[in-house]
């Protein structure tokens, strides 16, 4: 694979020489994803230091027909940033800092690659915290969040990624920058430009800089591990403590085999003798001591076998690890097939139940690994033990996500692993408004083409200048 040494020339006029990597060891970690499954075999790599740059780079790209892929932390999991069919890279990595933070607004700016943790600590320095929380925190970028509409573990206080993003800053397809930074919540002058950009995948244009909201910062927190000996009765039980806990943050739902697998691969005690069984994990944050309610709602909910509480943070992050560490402990085991999916209120206990005889109807010798975001029904389906090219498994689970009139992305995006079924989730004519905007932002259609949309003709060839 090559590519035009006159483009090369000119993004190094743009970015400097040293900016530019070609060298395939240089490349080799921007050309791949956590999940192993997708990996190009090589790449150009931009980093730009500022919006300016960034538009000049997606000029001349756009110049000479040439595709591009955004990239933050690439921490994706559905193939979304690694630039399989010859796309440039035009990484955020020095995109980096937050500015304009305002306690008194509880609003801060963020640069595009700014990892999440970061943005994290900037707000609780203001006595605030940041809403959007995730286990890939010290790698995932703001940008990338966006770009995803990350949800994460607070979802169900505080909503996904597009509920905390208030203004945008990004250079389009064509190379001109739109800026809407100004946070200004009670706006209707017509379209809602960071709604349209968060979950968009980098397919309408580079992310540079984004204004979130910020929401409070409670005095004291509780944490409760919950072991149910029927597995079906954590996720069960996951809707109920809506009800019963009004302040709840975390309501993360997995099973026994999963924490068995993290306490191997990390060395952990398990927190109880039994480890068979369901599990929830649940959070409380308030200005007054949340831990009877979290008590007596534990002590509402039907099938509990053992409790474990924490109520200060290391105590809390160690029972955060037997949910935060699944994905790592999952990838010890080769290349994962990942399928973040939701389904209606109501069934997610009948999913899970599911899921597993799915996957072994097609691949009896697979393993398939559950675990996500029980408040609202959002499900991580991991499947290890098959190839990583077969994708029989992933189309199946997916068909009965839409059978169950489910989401089939509640949170890593489309990316290139679910795009051949882009059709169970939306219809001839939601895909042709879509590339209509796609088409208003990126005339040329560079921008991240082979994602989120089926092909246009609009679209570069899969064969890079």
């Amino acid at each position: 694979m090559t590519f035009d040494p006159r483009l090369i020339g000119e993004l190094r006029q743009i970015v400097g020489e040293a900016q530019v990597l070609t060298e395939r060891d240089l490349t080799e970690r921007y050309r791949g994803d956590w999940t192993g499954r997708f990996i190009a075999n090589s790449t150009v790599v931009v980093r730009p230091a500022d919006t300016e740059q960034v538009a000049g780079v997606i000029r001349a790209c756009a110049d000479h027909g040439q595709a591009v892929v955004p990239q933050g932390g690439n921490t994706g999991l559905v193939g979304g940033s690694v630039p399989l069919s010859g796309e440039v890279v035009i990484s955020t990595e020095r995109l980096v800092g937050v500015e304009d933070a305002s306690g008194r607004t509880g609003h801060l700016t963020a640069l595009a690659g700014t990892p999440l943790t970061a943005v994290q600590a900037a707000a609780r320095e203001l006595g605030w915290e940041y809403a959007v929380d995730l286990a890939a925190r010290d790698s995932a970028t703001i940008g990338g969040t966006i770009a995803t509409n990350a949800g994460g573990l607070r979802v169900a206080r505080y909503g996904d990624t597009r509920a905390q993003v208030v203004g945008v800053e990004v250079v389009t397809g064509s190379g001109e920058v739109i800026s809407d930074l100004g946070g200004t919540l009670r706006n209707n002058i017509g379209y809602h430009l960071p709604s349209l950009l968060t979950g968009s995948e980098g397919t309408l244009g580079v992310l540079t800089s984004a204004r979130v909201r910020l929401v409070p910062h409670f005095a004291q927190r509780a944490t409760a591990l919950m072991r149910f000996d029927v597995r079906s009765d954590a996720p069960e039980n996951a809707e109920a403590l809506h009800r019963l806990l009004p302040d709840v943050e975390s309501i993360e739902v997995f099973f026994g085999e999963g924490l068995e697998l993290v306490a191997s691969v990390f060395d952990l005690p398990t927190p109880f003798s039994t480890v068979d069984g369901g599990y929830l994990l649940v959070e409380v944050a308030d200005n007054r001591d949340p831990l009877p309610t979290l008590t007596d709602a534990s002590a509402a909910l039907s099938g509990v076998g053992d409790v474990a509480v924490a109520q200060n943070s290391t105590a809390s992050s160690k029972l955060w690890r037997y949910r935060e560490l699944h994905t790592e402990a999952i990838a010890t085991l080769g290349a994962v097939h990942k399928l973040d999916v939701a389904v209606p209120p109501g069934s997610l206990a009948e999913f899970m139940a599911r899921v597993p005889d799915v996957v072994n109807a097609l691949a009896p010798t697979a393993q398939t690994w559950l675990f996500g975001h029980g408040g609202e029904s959002a499900v991580h389906v991991n499947v290890t033990g098959i190839d990583a090219d077969d994708h029989n498994v992933d189309d199946a689970v997916l068909e009965l996500v839409a059978e169950m009139n489910g989401s089939i992305s509640a949170e890593h995006g489309i990316g290139r692993a679910k795009l051949p079924l882009i059709g169970l989730a939306r219809s001839e004519a939601e895909l042709r408004v879509l590339g209509g905007v796609k088409a208003a932002f990126d005339p040329s259609g560079i921008m991240n083409p082979y994602v989120l949309l089926p092909r246009s003709d609009r679209s570069p060839s899969d064969t890079p200048t």
